[in-house]
């Protein structure tokens, strides 16, 4: 991924706190007729001192059988930048619109995982983390056992040895202040999906420059 240097992010925490927040992953591995593209939740776990990611897909998807060489890419908060929002529009004129993201990718060798019981266990896993938020979280000892077990049969699991993270915040860190400044303000009194998740990265961004 091209990553100038003002836009990169390499401390792990953050990089792992985001994947860990983002969850969905566009999972894509190489194959000698194109390339197989998945999306799918994906856990970031800690196993013998190395880290993973974990997923898991139908049977009848293809991509289970396309190991290898891999990347899953997570694709955090996104908005439109208008340069009318930039104090150096009214200064000299010299601006031009652009996109700020952020995306984290992930690379390593990805392999598919029939075991029952590291099946299960994921399953656990992935459920107790997504309901966490729920008033009163489902687990999968809530379905009748047969039925977990059939839809189990159904699934194959994909691991993922992590070998690299690489980070990216662009959020116009490069520009001055009262660009930056104008940028979050009008982020954050536009109506467009993702605009107010921007803005506040933005401003948690500013906060670590003071």
């Amino acid at each position: 991924m091209y990553v100038p240097p003002q836009f990169r992010e390499e401390r792990a925490d953050v990089l792992h706190a985001a994947i860990r927040e983002l969850r969905l992953a566009a999972l894509a591995t190489s194959r000698p007729d194109g390339v197989s593209v998945t999306h799918l939740p994906m856990l970031l776990r800690e196993e013998n001192g190395e880290l993973v990611l974990e997923g898991h897909v139908a049977i009848q998807n293809e991509h289970w059988r396309t190991v290898g060489p891999s990347v899953a890419i997570f694709r955090g908060p996104h908005a439109y930048i208008s340069p009318g929002w930039y104090e150096s529009k009214r200064a000299h004129g010299k601006v031009v619109p652009t996109w700020n993201y952020v995306a984290v990718h992930v690379h390593g060798q990805l392999e598919a995982v029939k075991d029952g019981v590291w099946l299960s266990r994921h399953l656990d896993a992935l459920t107790d983390t997504h309901e966490t938020s729920q008033a009163h979280p489902w687990r999968t000892s809530d379905a009748p056992a047969d039925f977990i077990t059939n839809l189990q049969r159904a699934i194959v699991g994909l691991r993922m040895k992590v070998e690299r993270i690489e980070g990216a915040w662009k959020m116009i860190q490069h520009r001055s202040a009262g660009d930056r400044l104008g940028a979050i303000e009008g982020l954050a009194s536009a109506s467009v999906p993702g605009a107010a998740d921007v803005a506040q990265v933005m401003r948690e961004l500013e906060a670590q420059r003071s």
